[in-house]
């Protein structure tokens, strides 16, 4: 694009198309992530024919998406929003695919395959977040990024909700009954994909930086991207405390919410469907277990979205110091509440739906903390960074999970969930009475002499 071209265009009408169409995307992608949070336990159970591998499906999930954050943070950082947010979404529809075929031939190796594609489009997912902040003015940066974390919660919370229905389009297409809801997955993501790719012009990051050079001078030129790495990303947020806290906020949130989770499908199941002997007649066939499942998960996916744009007002008014330490404050009571209320699905159901508002409120304030607390050449290799880790946090969340259900129970790991989040909370009051003490300090330099 030439600059005269370039100057022609307003920035803030831009900006919004571009959280319009980021938002629709996200409405359509989020059946996928929520078919699989809802059931993918299940299906690893029933397929892998262990308890053991309860956790797996969450684990691959979280796993692929912390591994590919980065690969796409760098094919943004050299190719546009649009390109990186399209790869990732059309791998996904790639894994729901793959779930289907799993499930018609009983192999757990596909669905584990399936799940990984799936990670990147949690990967994509949110990146998403991050794109709707290139063009925004600073102080609406919160509420950019909460509209389009918002945007998932119709599809999210509509896909646990789908086993029904998806079981009727599963027997018309010649199905087994637990694949259907992953037809939906896969139509979502193709429609996400190809909204994105046809409709994401001009890509928000690349104008912004020919933005930024013209008003440099250099005649919308800009610099060449760097190739972002882990380490320079750590390098940069280490530089800044306020960064370094945004990234603890996001993370923690990320590793508790995983974790607890994750695991709560199958306590709910042998809570309320009662313990079963082998797999067969018995993840799959609870009829009632399921429908708690999916409302549980349902209620606890709309906690993480649907109160997004109240968080991303908070952060842009109360600020994101206060919001990140209200979702903090959320985490610790949400488990506690699941963990000591383990044997009333009512009380489950309510932690889990405290869970998923603490973690939109310590992520929306902690990533818009992130995205203005780094230099602008740093920031797309820093968010990547900051993706991987929680992602890897998630992982590990998933991963450990089932060891600490099946060794301290489903009490325990929440009770075991809760120190990341007092750690996080300890880290925000050191942050904010250290940024006050500077603030005075700089006031008294700064105040003539008497």
């Amino acid at each position: 694009m030439t600059t005269t071209s370039t100057t022609a265009l307003d920035p803030q009408r831009v900006q919004r198309r571009t959280v319009f169409l980021l938002s629709s995307a996200q409405l359509l992608s989020g059946v996928g992530n929520g078919a699989t949070l809802s059931i993918g336990s299940l299906l690893a159970v029933d397929l892998s024919g262990s308890e053991a591998w309860a956790g797996s499906i969450t684990t691959v999930l979280t796993l692929a998406a912390a591994i590919a954050a980065l690969p796409l943070a760098r094919l943004a950082e050299s190719r546009g929003r649009r390109v990186g947010l399209v790869t990732g979404l059309v791998a996904a529809m790639v894994g729901a695919l793959l779930i289907i075929a799993s499930v018609m031939g009983q192999s757990f190796v596909l669905l584990l395959l399936g799940a990984a594609f799936l990670g990147l489009g949690t990967a994509a997912n949110l990146q998403a977040r991050f794109a709707a902040v290139d063009l925004a003015e600073p102080e609406h940066r919160g509420r950019s990024l909460s509209t389009v974390v918002w945007a998932i919660t119709i599809g999210a919370v509509a896909g646990p909700n789908l086993i029904q229905p998806g079981a009727v389009v599963g027997a018309a297409l010649g199905l087994p009954p637990i694949a259907g809801p992953f037809v939906f997955s896969a139509a979502g993501l193709f429609l996400a994909a190809a909204l994105l790719f046809v409709g994401l012009r001009p890509d928000p990051l690349l104008l912004s930086r020919r933005l930024v050079s013209e008003a440099d001078g250099n005649g919308g030129a800009g610099a060449q991207p760097v190739r972002g790495t882990i380490r320079s990303g750590l390098r940069a947020v280490r530089a800044s405390p306020r960064a370094l806290l945004a990234l603890a906020a996001v993370v923690a949130a990320h590793g508790v919410m995983v974790a607890v989770m994750s695991m709560t499908p199958l306590h709910l199941q042998q809570l309320v469907g009662g313990s079963h002997e082998g797999h067969h007649g018995g993840a799959t066939d609870s009829t009632d277990a399921l429908v708690v499942i999916g409302l549980t998960i349902s209620l606890h996916i709309a906690g993480m979205f649907a109160l997004s744009p109240l968080w991303g007002w908070l952060t842009d008014k109360a600020g994101r110091l206060q919001t990140i330490a209200m979702g903090h404050g959320l985490l610790l009571v949400a488990v506690f509440i699941a963990g000591f209320g383990q044997r009333e699905p009512v009380l489950v159901t309510a932690g889990l739906v405290l869970l998923g508002l603490g973690w939109s409120a310590a992520t929306i304030a902690g990533s818009t903390l992130l995205a203005e607390s780094v230099a602008p050449d740093e920031r797309v290799t820093v968010q990547g960074v900051s993706d991987t880790l929680m992602g890897g946090a998630g992982a590990i969340g998933g991963a450990t999970s089932g060891l600490l259900l099946a060794w301290i129970g489903y009490q325990g790991l929440n009770v075991a969930s809760s120190i990341l989040a007092a750690a996080v909370l300890a880290l925000t009051a050191v942050t904010a009475v250290r940024g006050r003490s500077a603030e005075a300090q700089d006031r008294t330099t700064d105040s003539p002499a008497v």
